[in-house]
């Protein structure tokens, strides 16, 4: 478990799970915790094998850079996420990943599992929690509905409660600029939305965050967005 009395750091990303330019943020995210990285390409099933294992081994390739043991954990559909082995797995963990592909498949196939309940457990203990993409959408209390805004959108899996995610935020506002106001953005009264550049990441939480990476975080609303650049500071309500 993590060396930490209390929750670890959550790190919402905006993209480059695994890649060498991340790798100096993710080992700040596992440093002074346990050398175990653990991974979960479950976002990614629906894209078929090669890319789950196109996941797995940029994986384990970080995971090698970083000097820590990669733990991947295989979970394709709730069968495997009420697995109670693969639950185990993420026993001791310093840093549990959720990588990219689908935020729908990924909450709906965590949702309520024995495994979801050791990520939340094993994060509560100490051990950094990060989401790249659909991992970082999954992770709150909505997912925006980006590629048929009109179908609406679901509930997350609520670790925050008061927060939603839009990922690759300035590839995305670049092609659709009033998509969020429009069709995307929830209540603004009761979820906080941020737009998370690519390569960086809104990390700390639930309420008090910094701004790590490449670029900049945006919070959404209405009436327009306010940039935080990189080592800004943003308060939310959690």
């Amino acid at each position: 478990m993590g060396t930490e009395e209390g929750p670890g750091p959550i790190a919402l990303v905006g993209s480059g799970e695994y890649l060498p330019q991340m790798a100096d943020f993710e080992a700040a995210l596992i440093a002074g915790r346990a050398p175990r990285y653990v991974q979960l390409a479950t976002a990614a099933v629906q894209d078929g094998p090669s890319v789950v294992n196109h996941w797995h081994e940029l994986g384990r390739t970080q995971a090698q850079r970083l000097g820590v043991e990669p733990v991947i954990v295989p979970v394709n559909d709730r069968a495997d996420a009420d697995n109670p082995e693969f639950a185990e797995m993420i026993e001791g963990a310093g840093l549990i990943y959720l990588s990219g592909g689908d935020p729908n498949y990924l909450a709906d196939t965590l949702r309520d599992t024995k495994v979801w309940r050791a990520i939340e457990a094993t994060w509560r203990q100490g051990s950094a929690l990060a989401g790249c993409s659909a991992g970082a959408m999954a992770l709150g209390a909505w997912i925006p509905s980006l590629r048929h805004p009109r179908k609406g959108s679901i509930a997350g899996l609520g670790i925050l409660e008061h927060l939603g995610v839009v990922p690759h935020f300035d590839a995305f506002a670049a092609r659709v600029p009033d998509l969020l106001t429009r069709f995307v953005l929830p209540d603004e009264s009761l979820i906080t939305v941020f737009g998370i550049d690519e390569e960086t990441a809104l990390v700390g939480g639930p309420k008090e965050w910094t701004v790590q990476g490449r670029q900049s975080v945006w919070r959404l609303g209405t009436s327009g967005r306010e940039e935080f650049p990189v080592g800004a500071t943003v308060s939310t309500r959690g």
